[in-house]
């Protein structure tokens, strides 16, 4: 991977990273906002530590651990990223309740026009922030957009100290069998 001085990543600040999307995906993954490593890169859940790629394998979403760079590859397996809020930041923390509340309109927007049939945000605080929803908790929720349904997941962020990978991937496995069925 390659190694950025703290003045590369700052560069990166506000930059918006591309989606990875496709119409009729199975599963469209929402971080919160992309990182600094994930802008300085282009690819989604760069920053090592994040535990993203590794739960999407042992979940069995992949069939083998894929590299951020890989991440072309995810609507092969009907699969997608996009992010609650599209700057990049260094920390979610930096972003305001406007922020949220305009992604989350923005996101129910892509999601009735690429019509997955699952959203699945990965952090609670993210989710709540962007639709309102003050006592959602992780798993599947009643709201849906349009025919899509919306599943919670844990943040994969290193700093969320809450869910290990283990019990991650056991939250990301009952998604992908939902999404199966």
């Amino acid at each position: 991977m390659t190694r950025f001085t703290q003045a590369e990543l700052e560069a990166a600040r506000d930059r918006v990273v591309p989606d990875v999307v496709a119409d009729g995906l199975r599963v469209l993954f929402c971080g919160i906002n992309p990182g600094l490593m994930t802008a300085a890169t282009g690819h989604h859940f760069a920053r090592p530590g994040n535990r993203f790629w590794p739960v999407l394998h042992l979940s069995g979403f992949t069939p083998r651990l894929m590299k951020p760079a890989e991440q072309g590859e995810l609507p092969a397996y009907g699969l997608g990223i996009t992010n609650v809020v599209a700057r990049a930041t260094a920390r979610a923390d930096e972003l305001s309740a406007g922020e949220y509340r305009e992604g989350g309109t923005l996101l129910a927007a892509k999601v009735t026009r690429l019509r997955p049939r699952w959203l699945a945000v990965v952090g609670v605080t993210a989710y709540r922030a962007a639709f309102d929803e003050r006592k959602a908790q992780v798993g599947p929720q009643e709201r849906m957009i349009g025919d899509t349904r919306v599943w919670v997941l844990p943040n994969p962020s290193g700093l969320n100290a809450h869910w290990t990978t283990a019990t991650m991937a056991e939250e990301f496995a009952l998604l992908r069998e939902a999404a199966q069925a």
